[in-house]
């Protein structure tokens, strides 16, 4: 009677909910073979320990420039926030225009070659998905931010890595860039400054990159979010070359050089042939970058110079003091010139990278990014981020010393 009862519960409630849902069966197979990014998932690790010293994320510990968070709070008292055209308010497109002028020597059209996005990596986004076919191939140079393979993969792209190396300060070689390029190549994916690695590439270096560059059809998307960013020399942009223009799509944000993280607002520009295509793309899933952020970027753009002037000084003097540390504690390190990281080599230790971030952490309470998420090349070094206060940096080499010591 029991088994009667039950078997006759179990085919009333389904008859009212129906077949059970399986869901792997319904979600993308491409989402669900990708992994989660390597930095998230270590410090949802972090987030639930007390007392941690994280030198992993990559946000400015600054606040966000006085001028800019003023003009905002007076805008919100005063006026209603709507939406702006998709590709953006023209006061900021006319002002980033200016910027770039101003930074690199390159004229871009405000009503034809820029656009708004959310943040730098909707643009990354937007401008693989407008490019990609199934099959084409991208390149890659690694170490690379986390997001480019799976924005290639999710495109139907295929990821060509070139590996770079400590012993050429992580700058992409030509002969390498020469012998990637296939007839299905179809982007190129510079990011310089670097990260993880701080590296950089002079006008020198590019010039070699521009030769066999300008012999394809291939496009190329610069990444300068960190180009404000940069020690003893400026920043030098592909774009600025003869011919480069129209092969480059250059991709920045207020992210980094204003420590507006929280804001999300980025652009691109380039040739206004794929820029069309990418707003047609932009509008269907964003519409427009948020108009508030829009309107603190205006702001930044105006009057905060001086703001980014002095963080970067300050970024400095960490630096200095960061690589003066790690080398003292006998880890091999090249200086980088760019952003706020240092990429360490830890293979003395005879640990593999995630062995050495997993141990620390557990060991220290300080928090540094295993160099493997970035690259089968980032294996056997870490990320260390220097975009926190000076005493905290201080006490984190301190404990990291005692940590380097122990495995002696």
């Amino acid at each position: 009677m029991l088994k009667f009862l039950i078997g006759f519960l179990f085919v009333c409630t389904r008859k009212v909910i129906g077949v059970l849902m399986d869901y792997s069966k319904i979600i993308s197979n491409k989402l669900q073979g990708m992994e989660c990014s390597g930095i998230r998932k270590f410090f949802d690790i972090v987030n639930k320990t007390d007392g941690v010293i994280s030198l992993g994320v990559g946000e400015p510990d600054f606040k966000t420039p006085y001028k800019i968070r003023n003009k905002v709070i007076s805008v919100l008292k005063d006026e209603q926030i709507k939406y702006t055209s998709n590709k953006g308010n023209i006061d900021l497109l006319r002002g980033i225009s200016k910027y770039l002028a101003s930074r690199i020597n390159v004229s871009y059209d405000p009503n034809h070659e820029i656009m708004a996005t959310v943040g730098g990596s909707e643009a990354i986004d937007l401008t693989v998905r407008s490019l990609i076919n199934p099959g084409d191939e991208v390149i890659i140079i690694e170490p690379a931010f986390v997001s480019y393979r799976p924005i290639i993969e999710m495109s139907g792209g295929n990821v060509v890595e070139i590996a770079t190396s400590i012993e050429d300060e992580f700058r992409l070689n030509p002969k390498d860039l020469e012998n990637a390029i296939t007839s299905k190549t179809k982007l190129l994916i510079l990011s310089f400054p670097n990260n993880p690695t701080g590296a950089i590439m002079s006008r020198s270096d590019l010039s070699k990159i521009v030769d066999i560059i300008q012999k394809t059809n291939i496009m190329v998307i610069s990444d300068e979010i960190y180009s404000e960013l940069t020690y003893g020399q400026d920043h030098v942009s592909i774009a600025e070359f003869d011919g480069m223009k129209e092969r480059t799509l250059i991709i920045s944000g207020f992210s980094k050089a204003f420590s507006m993280t929280g804001w999300r607002l980025g652009y691109v520009a380039g040739p206004k042939e794929i820029i069309s295509h990418m707003i047609k793309l932009h509008q269907y899933t964003i519409m427009c970058a948020p108009t508030i952020s829009q309107i603190a970027a205006i702001e930044a753009l105006r009057s905060c110079d001086e703001e980014v002037n002095w963080m970067r000084e300050e970024y400095n003097k960490r630096r200095k003091y960061v690589v003066n540390e790690l080398k003292k504690m006998g880890l091999n390190c090249f200086e980088p010139f760019g952003a706020f990281y240092v990429f360490p080599d830890i293979r003395s230790t005879h640990m593999s990278s995630d062995e050495f971030c997993e141990k620390l952490l557990e060991a220290e309470k300080v928090a540094v990014v295993s160099g493997r998420v970035f690259g089968k090349c980032g294996e056997g070094f870490v990320r260390v981020s220097y975009c926190c206060s000076m005493e905290n940096l201080i006490e984190a080499m301190r404990r990291l010393r005692r940590f380097v010591k122990s495995l002696i």
